[in-house]
């Protein structure tokens, strides 16, 4: 698996740092990617990964539903964030010492 970037060079909406999509080697995933990730920086500089979700509407009112969800308990989901917010750490460094 490989996670790509895609920067939000825009700004907008502000704190939105970038968008990201998992790219799947080897596997019955072979050549398929999961998009809609994306990296968001915090007032107080914490940044955190929102996965990809889909909405919906009820009787007017928009919800929505995660479209990757853990089996059984969040630690999954946990780990994923952390190898993409290395990841995106990676990216960045990788962006300066090429400036």
């Amino acid at each position: 698996m490989t996670i790509k970037f895609i920067p939000n060079d825009k700004g907008n909406p502000p704190g939105k740092l970038a968008d990201a999509e998992m790219l799947f080697s080897g596997g019955p995933l072979d050549g398929m990617k999961l998009v809609g990730f994306m990296i968001w920086e915090r007032k107080g500089g914490a940044r955190q990964v929102t996965f990809p979700s889909r909405q919906y509407s009820v009787q007017g009112e928009r919800r929505s539903f995660s479209l990757l969800r853990p089996v059984v308990d969040a630690l999954g989901q946990d780990r994923l964030r952390d190898e993409m917010l290395a990841a995106f750490r990676e990216y960045e460094a990788s962006l300066v010492a090429a400036s």
